[in-house]
């Protein structure tokens, strides 16, 4: 680093102290303590310049600095500064010093040190730098105490909070005693002088960073400074490990400039000190280089000040949002700046900018402190404002309840800041007020309108005003009627001028005096009881009363007190005067203007003559309808004259005015014919699209009626009954709904089957990998894999033709039993529901699997869906009430029916759903090459040491294996971990969106099972908190059904795994700790106890369990099966095809078995029909009865194999309820609807009528008998037509062949049954059963709709399947290309033996090897570790006992031998085979002989090495 040399005529001069002559070393150390002491009175006297600036005021001088901070009122002043919502005024100790200055220090004053110190603790000072109380307040350590300053200066300019503090060595000059006394102060604290240059690195490494990444960093920036370079710079400065806050790359020159003029100062300071009094060795880097916090405080310097330029331009241009933008920046770092108060702000710092311009004279910006005032005081302001806008509305309030009492008490509030109140005047301010308010209210016509402030001063200003007038008039009164009652006329004149205001003539005083006496004497009256007040009336409408005696006003009645009548009142008073001096002017005024009176005469009469003559108009006028009269009947009589005349003429000749009046009229209705017919010529397509509208709208609002109406009119039904007929598009769409349920579900279990053997091979080829097994086991397994699929089709056909679906009568009679029992297992869930709860658990798992799926087709279709939910519903109610006893068993415990509700969901049924709903976020997490989550301490700390050695080449020095708590204690892994944990919520928060946001996705069974189970643990324990169940229902719908599809996404095909492929260890890891955390989130578990270190994640932990259990709330919101699926337990009566299950014999046998054996428990009534189908059925067939007579060959020797082998074969059974239409007594009300409505649909289709009892009664014509044959034909032809499995059953085609007459009279037989039960009524003209073949059509619509969703959901699950076979069978051509390989390898190298695709060995050169044996005894196998211990033999024995082990004829077998003492005591069979699958299992220890322990691995290793060369 470059270093500038100083000359000597520039070494630093301290104080009056000078280097000119050599000293002795007594004197260089005399003269080292006085440069102590001056270095610390120059940082002192930084100290303290730099604390004026911040308090804005001036502290002791620099020698007497130390005793004036001992109070800790600047130090308190200080924290205020920086920390004002920690320390106020009110906080402050003796804030004027008054207190100190009289009587010196008090205890109390440490309270202003604590403060400081708490305000320093509240930015984040490091305590390192932190002094005691007593070091200050007893002056223990006053250095300390300065030393804190300056590194609370640094940090301050780092923040930005306050400005940069000096470096004053060698510019500043102290007198000698000034040092020398210092130096004797410093002596006395015997203390070592703190390193005030060192102050930057001691920050820097106490805020917990990496130094030795932050060195280098501070250093690039200096040498990018250095080269004044911008974008270098800027560069550098955003550098991570310069922990640099707040740098704006736009601002990089300003911050180049800036940083360059500073360093170029530090460097100029460096040069001042002491030549070679620091060595090399002990100088600090820092000296002439910018520190960390001192780059970080320029930076802030320039954000500042570009903020404040913000500010201002805002100001001036008023504009108020940037404003608020300016305001709220980071580097202002402003104290409550509200943005409710944005425009106050705007209108304070304008009005404050504009009186500075005014003060300087020229513009001037506003600096922080200023902005920071006015700020506050525009808060304040606002404060104020909205507390005078509560006075006003209490003030109106007042007003309005009529209280002057409380009126006033509002009026003298001192927020409200009115003037001029007085409380005598209290009630004719509640008048005035109440009067301006009514007016206020009338005129803006709005009864809620108030007085505002300007108006109720106006009001307090006219009360005050009409008081005062009224106090005036009443004076006047009274002085005049007193001067009346005495006689004395001298003070009227006077008094009316002064009090009263009215203009008085001198030459009137005699008539004034006397007309007021007049009027005086009139209204006298001898009372001597007369009270002494006077009532005036001010404006008109408020009363004052005025004592005459005491000469006291008010405005409230003298209570029992009437007022004076005898005297005159100012009205009366200024009307006599007022007609006194009119009559004197007009008098004055007419001798004045003689001339003009004699005019106005003249004219007066010119007025009466005309309006004589405009009156005799008027009249005439006014008469005008009678002359009108006269003449309308004059000529009245003139025109019947004629008529009749005219009318004589025409009867003479009526013939000829007929014919020409037909002639005309003819013409006329012509061409109004042709006209009317050519605009309809004109306008055909229009006329052809308005009728098409008309008959379409009628359509529609027939629909609306048939879909809307509670009870739809017959002649609509009518209309629609069409629809119920099924069409040839019905019958293709079922037998393909019928196909693809087939081939879904022979698909399913052929996948299922083909991934058992898959996992197997799997396993296979791993131990053969490992050299476990012999490649003859693989080879013969995947011979096997190879040929099931070839000859599953072929076991079909040949048990359709042969078995039980053979064309005997006993074997059709079989089937149909089958077909009733699946029928009734199917549609009646209790049955299913005890089976399960009877069997083992490893039976009961296996029956689920297998038989239950497929008795309801893995829910292929709405019907079994739902048959499938209440078997699941009624399942866990049994199981919750009879296995449930906590709670908390849900969750710890593995319940049935759960896992096979889960099992379900996530089968070839729901996996789609899983797919789509979490496939996009787990690959995206996948394909992030970049994210590496690991949570685990441990993990993060080897990976840390590899990394270094790596990165070195050298081995780490540190311990590879720690615990978490060691690995805790580096920084490197800390950081690592927490950078994790980041990009973990990140992760987390994106598989929260999707979930959340993917409700509508989730399968409905899963919800509706979730809702189930919430209600029924609600019901068993309803103690249990809503909190309790959704963890439960939580536990179920995350953690049970989508955790392991995010844990194992390859396992669940949630992404697609090429053969061979696998998902990379980091991937799921970091699916593995995402799938942690919402599992505790999902289950409101905190990381507690070993995972303590993930504690910092328990508030996001919190925060998203309340949005899971909204989800879960959400979740369980769903309706009913019936109402979701729109289905019954009588659907079946209705639908077009019948249900059918596809089903392998051995389940067939496997499901009859298991009733009989359990008949008991899940069939109690001896009446049950379960009972009498299993009575019926007799007792459990064989295979061999299902496949038929000769399907097996009894001389095959595989004969047993052969037969577990096509127990396999599935077979299709349509299933149908045997009690579907029993007689008599039995007969099922619901069936009877269904054949009435029939009948019904079939009468009224070609009859028609207003009701359904018109019909009924109304005989049929031949036409309408004609029509219904007509429609009877097409049935049966349709019906011949129909495959045999759609087909309805006989008594429903023969009712529908029935004349029209029959089938009416047997609607009426129906009716009066069906009105008994109490279905229908003819008080209603059975309107119920017309509102039932509504419903009816409205179902079938929605029936269709759903058969064509249907069609394309098992089309796409299809296709799934079909893609999911490709996989297996990829997987399959994957091992077996393995295979070969192996079987090439091994021909090739093994020199001893070959091996054939047959699996049997080939002796090289047609010699049979000879099979040698291996003796041991068992202290040898003991030493190798092989044998552990002898059950009752010591090991000193071992050596008596003796081991031989000899290889078998097949390969893998072995005959072990032991002999004792050499006589054979026992031998026993091993099957290599077996070892292997023990070690599989990881069994470490097994027994032979019932008393030799033995390691199974060393055995092992021992057989490979001795018989396979391993």
């Amino acid at each position: 680093m470059h270093h500038e040399e100083l000359a000597p005529l520039q070494r630093p001069r301290y104080g009056s102290i000078v280097d000119d002559e050599r000293l002795s070393a007594e004197e260089m150390d005399e003269r080292r303590r006085q440069n102590i002491a001056y270095e610390y009175l120059c940082h002192l006297e930084e100290a303290k310049r730099w604390m004026e600036v911040c308090l804005e005021e001036e502290l002791p001088a620099t020698t007497e600095l130390e005793e004036g901070l001992r109070n800790g009122v600047y130090l308190a002043k200080l924290a205020k500064f920086f920390a004002p919502n920690v320390v106020s005024d009110k906080k402050i100790y003796d804030v004027e010093q008054a207190r100190y200055k009289r009587s010196g220090l008090h205890f109390r004053h440490t309270d202003n040190t604590v403060q400081w110190l708490r305000a320093m603790e509240s930015i984040g000072l490091p305590k390192i730098f932190y002094p005691e109380t007593t070091d200050v307040y007893d002056r223990k350590n006053i250095p300390r105490m300065i030393y804190c300053i300056h590194a609370l200066s640094l940090y301050l300019f780092k923040l930005g909070l306050a400005p940069q503090i000096q470096d004053l060595l060698g510019k500043v000059d102290f007198t000698e005693e000034e040092i020398s006394n210092m130096r004797k102060e410093l002596e006395k604290y015997g203390i070592q002088m703190p390193s005030f240059s060192k102050i930057g690195g001691i920050l820097a490494s106490e805020l917990s960073v990496d130094e030795a990444a932050l060195h280098a960093a501070v250093i690039a920036i200096n040498e990018a400074i250095e080269k004044g370079i911008a974008e270098q710079t800027i560069v550098t400065l955003r550098n991570p490990n310069a922990m640099l806050l707040n740098v704006d790359e736009e601002l990089a020159q300003d911050y180049q400039n800036e940083l360059f003029e500073a360093k170029r100062r530090k460097e100029s300071n460096a040069r001042l000190k002491v030549n070679g009094a620091i060595s090399e060795e002990e100088r600090d880097v820092y000296e002439e280089l910018l520190t960390q916090a001192e780059i970080q405080g320029n930076i802030n310097k320039i954000n500042i000040h570009i903020a404040l330029v913000q500010v201002n331009e805002a100001i001036d241009q008023q504009d108020e949002v940037a404003l608020m933008a300016g305001l709220n920046r980071t580097a202002l770092s402003l104290l409550e700046v509200l943005p409710q108060n944005s425009s106050w702000y705007l209108m304070q710092l304008c009005n404050s900018k504009e009186q500075k311009m005014q003060i300087a004279g020229v513009p001037n910006m506003l600096d922080k402190s200023e902005i920071q005032n006015e700020v506050s005081v525009a808060n304040a302001e606002a404060e104020a404002h909205k507390l005078r806008i509560i006075a006003i509305g209490q003030i109106n309030e007042a007003i309005d309840q009529g209280n002057p009492e409380k009126t006033l008490e509002t009026l003298l509030l001192p927020t409200a800041k009115l003037q001029d109140v007085k409380p005598v005047n209290a009630r004719h301010y509640q008048d005035v007020l109440y009067h301006a308010k009514a007016q206020k209210r009338k005129e803006s016509q709005d009864e809620s309108a108030l007085l505002w402030l300007d108006e109720i001063q106006k009001g307090i200003n006219d009360g005050n005003n009409n008081i005062k007038e009224a106090a005036i008039l009443a004076v006047g009164t009274s002085v005049i009627n007193k001067s009346l009652e005495k006689g004395d006329s001298q003070p009227i004149l006077m008094i009316l001028q002064s009090k009263f205001g009215l203009r008085v003539i001198p030459e009137c005083a005699e008539n004034y005096f006397r007309n007021l006496s007049e009027a005086k004497n009139m209204k006298a009256r001898e009372d001597s009881n007369e009270s002494p007040w006077i009532k005036l009336v001010m404006k008109n409408m408020y009363d004052y009363y005025y004592n005459v005696e005491t000469e006291e006003g008010t405005c409230d009645a003298p209570e029992g007190v009437v007022p004076k009548t005898s005297w005159l009142t100012g009205e009366e008073i200024q009307s006599i005067v007022g007609q006194v001096t009119a009559d004197y002017n007009r008098e004055q005024l007419w001798l004045a203007n003689e001339n003009l009176i004699v005019q106005l005469q003249a004219r007066a009469r010119g007025f009466l003559v005309r309006k004589n003559y405009q009156e005799r108009k008027a009249y005439l006028q006014s008469q005008e309808p009678s002359a009108i009269k006269i003449q309308a009947f004059w000529k009245g009589y003139k025109q019947r004259k004629s008529y009749i005349d005219r009318l004589k003429v025409l009867q003479g000749n009526v013939a000829a005015i007929v014919k020409i009046q037909s002639w005309v009229k003819m013409w006329l209705a012509k061409r109004s014919y042709r006209k009317r017919l050519q605009y309809f010529k004109d306008h055909n397509d229009d006329i052809v699209k308005i009728q098409a509208f008309l008959r379409a709208n009628k359509a529609r609002e027939d629909y609306r009626t048939l879909i809307g109406a509670e009870n739809p009119p017959l002649t609509v039904l009518r209309k629609f009954a069409y629809l119920l007929d099924q069409s040839d598009l019905d019958f293709q769409e079922e037998l393909e709904v019928t196909r693809l349920r087939e081939e879904v579900v022979t698909k399913i279990r052929s996948n299922q089957q083909l991934e058992k053997d898959l996992n197997l091979m799997d396993i296979k080829i791993g131990l053969l990998v490992k050299n476990r097994i012999t490649l003859q086991d693989v080879v013969l397994h995947s011979k096997k894999l190879n040929k099931k699929s070839k000859s599953q089709l072929e076991e079909m056909v040949m048990v359709d033709k042969q078995g039980i679906k053979g064309l005997s009568k006993e074997r059709r009679r079989k089937l149909e039993a089958y077909q009733h029992l699946f029928y009734l297992l199917q549609t009646n869930p209790t049955y299913l529901a005890k089976l399960i709860f009877q069997m083992p658990q490893n039976k009961s798992t296996k029956f689920m699997d297998t038989v239950i799926f497929t008795l309801y087709n893995y829910a292929s279709n709405q019907r079994e869906e739902y048959l499938l939910l209440k078997l699941f519903k009624t399942a866990l109610g049994e199981e919750i009430n009879s296995k449930v006893d906590q709670i908390q068993d849900i969750v710890t415990g593995n319940p049935t029916v759960i896992k096979m509700v889960v099992s379900f969901n996530r089968g070839a049924r729901g996996q789609n759903t899983l797919r789509q709903l979490l496939a996009p976020v787990v690959k995206e997490i996948m394909e992030d090459k970049s994210l590496i989550i690991n949570t685990s301490p441990v993990d993060v700390y080897k990976s840390w040491v590899n990394q270094l050695e790596m990165q070195t080449g050298e081995a780490s020095k540190l311990p590879y294996d720690v615990t978490t708590e060691q690995a805790l204690t580096h920084t490197e892994v800390v950081n690592k971990l927490e950078s994790s944990i980041q990009s973990l919520r990140a992760v987390t928060d994106k598989v929260l969106t999707t979930i959340f946001s993917s409700l509508n996705m989730m399968p409905y069974g899963m919800r509706y099972i979730a809702k189930v189970l919430k209600s029924s643990l609600h019901e068993k324990f309803p103690d249990a908190t809503e909190d309790e169940l959704l963890k439960i229902v939580g536990n179920l719908l995350y953690y049970r059904y989508m955790n392991p599809a995010i844990v194992a996404p390859d396992g669940f095909d949630i992404i697609d795994i090429t053969a061979g492929g696998q998902i990379h260890p980091d991937q799921r890891r970091n699916l593995g700790c995402v799938a942690k955390v919402l599992q505790h989130a999902a289950s409101n578990k905190l990381f507690e106890g070993e995972s303590e270190h993930l504690s910092s994640m328990n508030t996001y932990l919190s925060q998203t369990y309340q949005k899971f259990r909204i989800f879960f709330q959400a979740a369980c919101d769903v309706p009913e099966p019936e109402e979701k699926f729109n289905i019954d337990e009588y659907s079946d009566m209705v639908t077009l095809s019948k249900p059918v299950i596809y089903i392998s014999i051995e389940e067939i046998i496997n499901t009859h078995s298991l009733l009989l054996e359990h008949q008991d428990a899940i069939a109690t009534e001896p009446n049950d029909l379960l009972n009498e189908l299993l009575e019926g059925l007799g007792p459990v067939p064989d295979v061999e009865s299902f496949l038929g007579e000769g399907a097996v060959d009894p001389n095959d020797p595989n004969r047993a194999s052969t037969l577990n082998q096509l127990a396999k074969t599935e077979i299709s059974l349509s299933l149908t309820s045997k009690y579907e239409l029993r007689e008599g007594e039995d007969q099922d009300l619901k069936s009877l609807m269904i054949k009435t409505k029939r009948l019904i649909v079939d009468v009224i289709r070609t009859q028609p009528g207003n009701t359904l009892l018109e019909i009924l009664e109304t005989p049929a014509t031949a036409q309408q008998e004609s029509e219904h044959l007509k429609l009877a034909e097409k049935r049966a032809i349709l019906d011949s037509k129909t495959p045999e499995k759609m087909k309805h059953s006989q008594s429903i085609f023969e009712d529908g062949q029935l004349p029209l007459e029959q089938k009416k009279r047997k609607i009426q037989r129906n009716l009066r049954t069906l009105e008994q039960a109490g279905l229908v009524s003819s008080a209603t003209k059975y309107q119920e059963i017309i509102n039932e073949i509504a419903k009816d059509i409205r179902n079938q619509r929605r029936y269709r709709h759903h058969r064509k969703a249907e069609l394309v959901k098992l089309q796409q699950t299809l296709n799934a399947l079909n893609s999911k076979t490709t996989f297996y069978e990829e997987q399959i051509n994957y091992y077996n290309t393995y295979i070969k390989t192996c079987l090439d390898n091994l021909t090739r190298k093994n020199s001893r033996r070959s091996i054939k695709v047959d699996g049997k060995e080939e002796v090289k050169g047609s010699k049979k090897l000879k099979q040698t044996s291996l003796k041991y005894t068992a202290a040898r196998l003991h030493e190798k570790g092989v044998i552990l211990e002898i059950e009752d033999l010591q090991t000193n024995q071992f050596k008596n006992v003796m081991f031989d082990i000899t290889p078998g004829e097949e390969v893998g077998d072995f005959e072990i031998k032991a002999k004792f003492l050499g006589v054979e005591m026992e031998k026993v069979q091993l099957h290599f085979q077996d070892l292997l699958q023990m070690q599989y299992e990881g069994v470490a220890v097994m027994k032979m002989f019932d008393k030799a322990k033995v390691n199974v691995n060393l055995l092992i290793f021992l057989l490979n090495k001795k018989f396979y060369g391993k």
